[in-house]
């Protein structure tokens, strides 16, 4: 399983259920990277989305508590293990975890890859994710050359476990 995440220098993620910040290239990105794929995301995440539609052109699999909670065009699951049991339908390397960040907390133990948008700012957030560069258990295995949007310099950075 992949996970796919934005974070600012503090590894922050969200503010008030909404993306820090929105980079085109970055967004082009977690598009080409998850279009025909399998998406696991936690309900607010989901309800983030415009008009809390699913992503088109993919799979989208809900993991919420809520027992009575439904959406068109979602697969909703309401536990971990529910979730690990709907996940063995798909290849490990067409699912990509998308947050929020509680999801992203739980579902880190099963990820091997992680594609994280490093942004050179630290902005005002309530959500975090897990820091990798402090993760003995992961490491750098590509970096793209850094990029600027507007006065925001970012990189694309992959993490694999070791």
């Amino acid at each position: 399983m992949k996970l796919i995440v934005a974070v600012d220098k503090n590894w922050g993620i969200g503010n008030n259920n909404k993306l820090l910040v929105s980079i085109p290239s970055d967004m082009k990105f977690f598009r080409q990277e998850t279009s025909g794929k399998v998406v696991v995301m936690g309900r607010k995440t989901l309800e983030s989305f415009p008009n809390g539609m699913p992503l088109k052109n993919r799979t989208n699999i809900v993991l919420t508590s809520d027992r009575s909670y439904q959406v068109k065009d979602a697969v909703i699951v309401h536990d971990i293990p529910e979730l690990l049991e709907e996940l063995k339908k798909y290849p490990d390397d067409q699912i990509y975890v998308i947050g929020g960040g509680k999801v992203y907390e739980e579902l880190l133990p099963y990820c091997n890859l992680a594609h994280v948008t490093k942004i050179d700012f630290a902005f005002e957030a309530d959500t975090y994710f897990p820091n990798l560069d402090e993760d003995e258990e992961w490491e750098i295995t590509a970096t793209s050359e850094e990029q600027t949007y507007f006065d925001l310099e970012y990189a694309f950075v992959q993490y694999e476990r070791k």
